[in-house]
């Protein structure tokens, strides 16, 4: 037997169903989590609030001096057991040759914030798809650093007891440090854990390295968070654990953003269209 088809009456089609995007979330937290075009007011706004709110918090973090040498001391003692304490070692060698030191100090003192800020303007320029999710993965990743800064107050190793190791800021009377020679009352010493100089500088690399297409460039973004890594060990700013506890604090900021927008900054789309306003 044929089949038999039943069609509507004329004028009263059936409407075509919803195509199944397989996401469940209320339409608000999913404009939330999509990608946008970012602007510029409100980038710049939201950037100058963040960074002064980092700073105000972490300078208004008690100091808890004794606790912090006290932490240093175990840093120190442990590393001796990994048998990877050179900081002692690398700081007095690199101290030695005084043109480089001094160009470490004004690295410490700057780069961290000068090229952080030039890979933000770069995605937002050229790839504005991936900004929100590479920005927020930064911004994660600094907030767990200011709760570290809480629970263990650290003192760097030239703040150590004995003279152990040499303040290259003073010694070279450079412009180098917030929390050395005449600023160092405007900035909480014993914050080096974790260090944000290697989380930072580790954000700018890998987002340089997986989002870039120049070879040069990326090469330079691997490069980057290396030679941030001998600088504040040779400025004895930080330790090697420090580092390692920066490392952590960015994994858990690109984990967190890969939850958020459902997949890492560099798989995210380039270009993305301005969401469309919600119908009723």
């Amino acid at each position: 037997m044929g089949e038999t088809t039943v069609r509507p009456p004329e004028g009263r089609e059936k409407a075509a169903p919803p195509p199944v995007t397989g996401d469940s979330r209320p339409p608000a937290v999913r404009r939330l989590r999509t990608p946008r075009p970012p602007r510029l007011w409100f980038e710049i706004l939201l950037i100058a609030v963040s960074y002064w709110t980092y700073s105000l918090i972490r300078n208004a973090v008690p100091e808890q001096r004794a606790k912090a040498l006290r932490n240093a001391d175990w840093i120190w003692h442990v590393e001796h057991q990994l048998g990877i304490a050179v900081e002692h070692s690398i700081n007095h060698a690199v101290n030695s040759v005084t043109w480089l030191i001094i160009g470490m100090n004004y690295y410490y003192a700057t780069l961290h914030f000068v090229v952080t800020i030039g890979v933000l303007v770069w995605l937002y320029r050229s790839h504005p798809g991936r900004y929100a999710a590479a920005r927020f993965t930064l911004f994660i990743t600094t907030g767990t650093a200011l709760l570290g800064y809480y629970l263990y107050p650290l003192a760097p190793p030239r703040l150590m007891s004995g003279g152990l190791f040499i303040d290259t800021v003073e010694v070279h009377n450079t412009w180098g440090s917030m929390a050395s020679g005449d600023l160092k009352n405007m900035s909480n010493q014993y914050a080096a854990m974790p260090s944000m100089h290697i989380g930072w500088s580790l954000w700018c690399g890998l987002i340089l390295f997986a989002v870039c297409t120049i070879p040069w460039v990326r090469v330079l973004g691997l490069i980057y968070p290396v030679a941030t890594l001998i600088v504040i060990v040779a400025t004895a700013n930080h330790f090697w654990l420090d580092a390692v506890g920066g490392v952590l604090c960015l994994g858990f900021g690109f984990l967190v953003a890969r939850a958020w927008y459902g997949a890492l900054p560099h798989a995210l789309p380039r270009m993305v269209a301005p969401l469309q306003p919600a119908k009723a």
